[in-house]
Protein backbone atom coordinates (compact mmCIF):
# COMPACT_ATOMS: atom_id res chain seq x y z
CA UNK A 1 0.00 0.00 0.00
CA UNK A 2 1.09 3.90 -0.92
CA UNK A 3 0.02 6.07 2.04
CA UNK A 4 0.71 9.65 1.63
CA UNK A 5 0.80 11.54 5.47
CA UNK A 6 1.13 15.32 5.95
CA UNK A 7 2.80 17.11 9.01
CA UNK A 8 5.22 13.88 9.73
CA UNK A 9 7.80 15.92 11.10
CA UNK A 10 7.16 15.20 14.67
CA UNK A 11 4.13 14.00 16.94
CA UNK A 12 1.86 11.57 15.37
CA UNK A 13 2.12 12.18 12.08
CA UNK A 14 6.11 10.62 12.72
CA UNK A 15 4.35 8.17 14.60
CA UNK A 16 2.04 7.08 11.97
CA UNK A 17 4.86 7.16 9.47
CA UNK A 18 7.29 5.00 11.40
CA UNK A 19 4.26 2.60 11.95
CA UNK A 20 3.26 2.27 7.67
CA UNK A 21 6.72 2.06 7.16
CA UNK A 22 7.86 -0.99 9.64
CA UNK A 23 4.85 -3.06 8.28
CA UNK A 24 6.35 -2.94 5.03
CA UNK A 25 3.68 0.03 3.39
CA UNK A 26 5.29 2.16 1.07
CA UNK A 27 5.30 6.04 3.44
CA UNK A 28 5.35 9.40 1.54
CA UNK A 29 5.42 12.02 4.16
CA UNK A 30 5.82 15.85 4.33
CA UNK A 31 6.04 18.94 6.41
CA UNK A 32 7.89 22.47 6.63
CA UNK A 33 10.79 20.44 8.75
CA UNK A 34 12.49 17.54 8.38
CA UNK A 35 11.56 14.32 10.09
CA UNK A 36 13.77 12.27 12.67
CA UNK A 37 12.74 8.79 10.77
CA UNK A 38 15.47 7.03 8.62
CA UNK A 39 13.77 4.13 6.81
CA UNK A 40 14.01 1.96 3.24
CA UNK A 41 9.79 2.32 3.14
CA UNK A 42 9.37 5.86 3.91
CA UNK A 43 10.56 9.30 1.79
CA UNK A 44 10.28 12.46 3.99
CA UNK A 45 9.55 15.67 1.05
CA UNK A 46 9.51 19.19 2.72
CA UNK A 47 6.88 21.65 1.99
CA UNK A 48 3.87 24.07 2.63
CA UNK A 49 0.62 22.08 3.33
CA UNK A 50 -1.02 24.94 3.14
CA UNK A 51 0.30 25.89 -0.25
CA UNK A 52 -1.31 24.88 -3.49
CA UNK A 53 1.80 24.85 -5.49
CA UNK A 54 3.56 22.39 -2.86
CA UNK A 55 0.58 20.11 -2.46
CA UNK A 56 0.41 19.78 -6.20
CA UNK A 57 4.39 19.18 -6.62
CA UNK A 58 3.87 16.37 -3.99
CA UNK A 59 1.55 15.06 -4.89
CA UNK A 60 2.98 14.27 -8.28
CA UNK A 61 5.93 13.43 -7.58
CA UNK A 62 4.26 10.32 -5.62
CA UNK A 63 2.67 9.84 -9.09
CA UNK A 64 5.75 9.52 -10.48
CA UNK A 65 7.79 7.88 -7.77
CA UNK A 66 5.75 5.00 -7.20
CA UNK A 67 2.95 5.02 -9.37
CA UNK A 68 0.02 6.26 -7.73
CA UNK A 69 -1.67 6.22 -4.42
CA UNK A 70 -3.78 4.08 -1.62
CA UNK A 71 -4.69 5.62 1.02
CA UNK A 72 -4.27 9.63 1.97
CA UNK A 73 -4.25 10.43 5.49
CA UNK A 74 -4.81 14.22 6.66
CA UNK A 75 -2.53 14.66 9.56
CA UNK A 76 -1.09 17.88 9.64
CA UNK A 77 -2.45 20.57 11.88
CA UNK A 78 -2.24 23.62 14.26
CA UNK A 79 -3.79 25.27 17.14
CA UNK A 80 -4.10 27.31 20.47
CA UNK A 81 -5.98 27.90 23.15
CA UNK A 82 -6.97 31.45 23.33
CA UNK A 83 -10.43 33.09 24.15
CA UNK A 84 -12.35 34.69 21.21
CA UNK A 85 -11.99 38.27 22.84
CA UNK A 86 -7.89 37.79 22.34
CA UNK A 87 -7.48 36.10 18.96
CA UNK A 88 -5.59 38.03 16.12
CA UNK A 89 -7.26 37.19 12.96
CA UNK A 90 -3.88 35.97 11.65
CA UNK A 91 -3.85 33.01 14.43
CA UNK A 92 -7.11 32.29 12.38
CA UNK A 93 -6.39 32.54 8.97
CA UNK A 94 -2.98 30.04 10.14
CA UNK A 95 -5.17 27.64 12.38
CA UNK A 96 -8.18 27.35 9.43
CA UNK A 97 -5.14 27.12 6.82
CA UNK A 98 -3.58 24.18 8.37
CA UNK A 99 -6.47 22.54 9.88
CA UNK A 100 -9.07 22.52 6.81
CA UNK A 101 -7.20 24.27 3.62
CA UNK A 102 -4.39 21.62 3.75
CA UNK A 103 -7.22 19.16 4.10
CA UNK A 104 -9.46 20.55 1.11
CA UNK A 105 -6.32 20.94 -0.95
CA UNK A 106 -4.27 17.38 -0.59
CA UNK A 107 -7.85 15.71 -0.91
CA UNK A 108 -8.49 17.25 -3.86
CA UNK A 109 -5.42 16.29 -5.61
CA UNK A 110 -4.91 13.52 -4.53
CA UNK A 111 -8.66 12.18 -5.80
CA UNK A 112 -7.22 11.26 -9.17
CA UNK A 113 -4.83 9.18 -7.94
CA UNK A 114 -7.43 7.44 -5.58
CA UNK A 115 -9.41 6.82 -7.94
CA UNK A 116 -6.92 4.51 -9.82
CA UNK A 117 -6.50 2.15 -6.30
CA UNK A 118 -8.35 -0.60 -5.66
CA UNK A 119 -9.19 0.47 -2.58
CA UNK A 120 -8.38 4.27 -2.23
CA UNK A 121 -9.34 5.33 1.24
CA UNK A 122 -8.93 8.85 3.03
CA UNK A 123 -8.41 9.77 6.76
CA UNK A 124 -8.76 13.36 8.11
CA UNK A 125 -7.83 14.61 12.06
CA UNK A 126 -10.29 15.79 14.08
CA UNK A 127 -10.70 16.28 18.00
CA UNK A 128 -12.65 15.90 21.04
CA UNK A 129 -12.30 19.58 21.27
CA UNK A 130 -15.76 19.31 19.00
CA UNK A 131 -18.12 17.73 20.66
CA UNK A 132 -17.02 19.16 23.92
CA UNK A 133 -17.15 22.89 22.77
CA UNK A 134 -14.03 23.12 25.04
CA UNK A 135 -13.47 27.52 26.16
CA UNK A 136 -10.67 28.72 24.11
CA UNK A 137 -10.97 26.34 21.73
CA UNK A 138 -13.56 28.34 19.69
CA UNK A 139 -11.46 28.28 16.45
CA UNK A 140 -9.94 25.39 16.77
CA UNK A 141 -13.22 23.51 17.03
CA UNK A 142 -14.70 25.18 13.97
CA UNK A 143 -11.36 24.17 11.79
CA UNK A 144 -12.10 20.78 13.01
CA UNK A 145 -15.51 20.98 12.38
CA UNK A 146 -15.47 22.01 8.66
CA UNK A 147 -12.99 18.65 8.57
CA UNK A 148 -15.70 16.87 9.83
CA UNK A 149 -18.22 18.41 7.62
CA UNK A 150 -15.89 18.05 4.50
CA UNK A 151 -15.47 14.28 5.45
CA UNK A 152 -18.76 13.44 5.30
CA UNK A 153 -19.57 15.13 1.89
CA UNK A 154 -16.71 14.37 0.36
CA UNK A 155 -17.36 10.55 1.48
CA UNK A 156 -20.97 10.83 -0.95
CA UNK A 157 -18.73 12.38 -3.32
CA UNK A 158 -16.35 9.64 -3.74
CA UNK A 159 -17.84 6.58 -3.00
CA UNK A 160 -18.79 6.07 -6.71
CA UNK A 161 -15.27 5.68 -7.37
CA UNK A 162 -15.12 3.05 -4.28
CA UNK A 163 -12.98 5.52 -2.20
CA UNK A 164 -13.75 5.65 1.66
CA UNK A 165 -13.51 9.20 3.55
CA UNK A 166 -13.80 9.16 7.11
CA UNK A 167 -11.90 10.59 10.67
CA UNK A 168 -10.74 9.88 13.94
CA UNK A 169 -11.11 12.82 16.73
CA UNK A 170 -8.29 12.11 19.32
CA UNK A 171 -8.58 12.18 23.11
CA UNK A 172 -5.68 14.68 24.59
CA UNK A 173 -2.27 12.78 23.65
CA UNK A 174 1.18 14.54 25.06
CA UNK A 175 2.69 16.01 21.81
CA UNK A 176 3.63 19.22 20.87
CA UNK A 177 -0.11 20.21 19.78
CA UNK A 178 -1.38 20.75 23.38
CA UNK A 179 2.30 21.22 24.97
CA UNK A 180 0.62 24.82 25.34
CA UNK A 181 -2.84 24.14 27.00
CA UNK A 182 -2.38 23.95 30.86
CA UNK A 183 -2.25 20.65 32.81
CA UNK A 184 -5.38 20.96 34.80
CA UNK A 185 -6.98 21.71 31.71
CA UNK A 186 -6.22 18.49 30.13
CA UNK A 187 -7.11 16.90 32.85
CA UNK A 188 -10.29 18.12 33.51
CA UNK A 189 -11.08 17.14 29.45
CA UNK A 190 -9.71 13.16 30.78
CA UNK A 191 -12.26 13.32 33.36
CA UNK A 192 -14.98 13.96 31.08
CA UNK A 193 -14.58 11.10 28.98
CA UNK A 194 -16.47 7.68 29.26
CA UNK A 195 -12.74 6.18 29.57
CA UNK A 196 -11.06 8.32 31.87
CA UNK A 197 -7.45 7.75 30.59
CA UNK A 198 -4.93 9.59 28.29
CA UNK A 199 -5.08 8.86 24.90
CA UNK A 200 -1.61 7.36 23.48
CA UNK A 201 -0.94 7.41 19.60
CA UNK A 202 -1.35 3.54 19.37
CA UNK A 203 -5.35 4.24 20.06
CA UNK A 204 -5.19 6.43 16.67
CA UNK A 205 -2.98 4.11 14.73
CA UNK A 206 -5.79 1.29 15.46
CA UNK A 207 -8.41 3.17 14.06
CA UNK A 208 -6.66 4.37 11.27
CA UNK A 209 -5.57 0.66 10.58
CA UNK A 210 -9.28 -0.13 10.45
CA UNK A 211 -9.89 2.54 8.14
CA UNK A 212 -7.72 1.56 5.96
CA UNK A 213 -8.34 -2.41 5.82
CA UNK A 214 -10.10 -3.84 2.42
CA UNK A 215 -12.52 -5.27 4.45
CA UNK A 216 -13.84 -1.95 6.11
CA UNK A 217 -15.02 -0.70 2.11
CA UNK A 218 -18.28 -0.05 3.21
CA UNK A 219 -17.73 1.85 6.28
CA UNK A 220 -17.60 5.99 4.99
CA UNK A 221 -18.35 8.87 6.44
CA UNK A 222 -17.85 8.31 9.95
CA UNK A 223 -16.11 10.25 12.80
CA UNK A 224 -15.07 8.22 15.50
CA UNK A 225 -13.60 10.09 19.03
CA UNK A 226 -11.86 8.41 21.20
CA UNK A 227 -12.45 7.75 24.87
CA UNK A 228 -16.20 7.58 24.16
CA UNK A 229 -16.36 11.92 23.46
CA UNK A 230 -19.62 12.84 21.27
Amino acid sequence: MRVLITGTSRGLGLVLAQHFAEHGHQVIGCARSPAALTHPCYEHLLGDVTEESDVARIVDHTRTAYGGLDALINNAGWGRMIPVALTPAETVRRILDTNFLSTFLFTRAALRLLRRSKAGRIVNLSTVAVPYRLDGEAVYAAAKSAVETFTRVTAKEVGVWGITCNAVGPSPIRTALIAGVPEHTLEALVGRQSIRTWAEPGDVVNVIDFYLRPESRLVTGQVVYLGGAG
